[in-house]
């Protein structure tokens, strides 16, 4: 039986709100950082939807490691770019304000490009593709993060999980959304399995000795002090390609740092040189493409529409009846999750609880 609660989607959003707000977001702000979070569990990521509301957010506002108010400041501006410094405030208000203005920019001149500096956790990746997807248009995303993968042939925990996601808009109900870590499993599903008492899959992480480890709250803290790394996709060393993905975070830590004259790697440890709490200064990076400017939208979207059908048409292996696309079993989960609500372990409805209690908000919940 499933110890979960799901709590309805209406409650939810005006709960985060209402305590992002109560910790001195401004409101319409507020509202922007719930609607990322919960989009996450609508596609059923939920290592980064209410899992992590608390510990990455709140507790960092509280720590005085995130600013509640979100000081924008646009360093360079291009008609198809901009560069922004986001001065350390919520990532997700930031990268909002980003992505509006180059899908703007985009459908007029058929391309845009943006970098943000000094910024801070931006939620699921997808969320800002997807809002170009939504408008007809293809979006790509990255960011860097505290210091994660091991470089191939390495022990040392030198770059981020870093997303490389793509939206691209389908003629059917969803995008074609590839969103996903550079490695084999990304730090927000290792806190979901802590969370869970749940152990880390065997290869996934490796210690600086070179062995394997699986417990996920040992893994967290290793992480934190060097002592631990993520494989990056495709695993350790050669036989099974890990240079691969080695090489694609290490784009996407050229792109987020490099484009906005950034921080990157061991600067963004979220720890100074007395190992105290600092600011984490991420950097993100932003491209919208019109296809209106090249093949017209209606035949991106059909030609795109008819690779993914092909792909799930194509000869399936013994014992399996279906094949997916990226983005469709993301649109699953939201359908069956659409009126079923917001799933809800034991561990985060304390949390829930906990930050409404100390904001003294009205707030009873359905759960209680």
């Amino acid at each position: 039986m499933e110890d979960r609660f799901y709590a309805s989607w209406e409650e939810m959003d005006a709960f985060l709100t209402d305590a992002f707000a109560g910790y001195g977001v401004p409101r319409e702000d507020a509202k922007i950082c719930a609607d990322v979070l919960l989009e996450s569990d609508r596609r059923g990521i939920e290592s980064h939807g209410c899992n992590r509301f608390k510990p990455i957010y709140i507790d960092r506002i509280k720590k005085g490691t995130l600013l509640p108010v979100t000081k924008i400041e646009i360093l360079k501006e291009t008609p198809t770019t901009v560069v922004m410094d986001a001065h350390d405030g919520m990532g997700m208000v930031a990268s909002h304000k980003m992505m509006e203005m180059l899908i703007e920019k985009a459908k007029a001149y058929g391309m845009a490009g943006g970098a943000i500096r000094n910024s801070t956790h931006y939620g699921i990746a997808g969320y800002w593709t997807t809002m170009a997807s939504k408008e007809g248009l293809i979006g790509i995303t990255g960011t860097n993060a505290r210091p994660s993968i091991a470089p191939t042939y390495g022990v040392e925990n030198m770059m981020g999980t870093n997303p490389l996601t793509f939206s691209l808009p389908t003629d059917e109900e969803f995008p074609f959304c590839l969103d996903c870590a550079t490695s084999i499993v990304q730090r927000g599903r290792i806190e979901y399995y802590a969370r869970e008492g749940k152990p880390t899959p065997a290869g996934t992480v490796v210690s600086a000795g070179g062995e394997a480890m699986t417990d996920s709250e040992e893994i967290l803290k290793a992480l934190v002090d060097g002592t631990a790394a993520l494989a990056p996709l495709g695993g350790i060393g050669d036989e099974l390609a890990g240079y691969k993905g080695y090489g694609y975070a290490a784009v996407v830590e050229i792109l987020s740092a490099a484009l906005a004259g950034g921080q990157f790697m061991k600067a963004l440890s979220g720890v100074d040189a007395e190992g105290k709490p600092s600011m984490y200064h991420l950097g993100h990076f932003f491209f919208v493409v019109d296809p209106e400017a090249f093949s017209g939208r209606e035949t991106f979207r059909k030609i795109a529409g008819d690779i993914c059908r092909a792909l799930r048409a194509s000869k399936k292996a013994p014992g399996n009846d279906r094949i997916y696309t990226a983005g469709e079993k993301e649109y699953l989960v939201w359908l069956e999750r659409k009126e079923k609500g917001v799933p809800l372990s034991k561990s985060v409805q304390k949390d829930m609880i906990a930050v409404r209690d100390d904001l003294k908000l009205p707030t009873r919940f359905a759960f209680e």
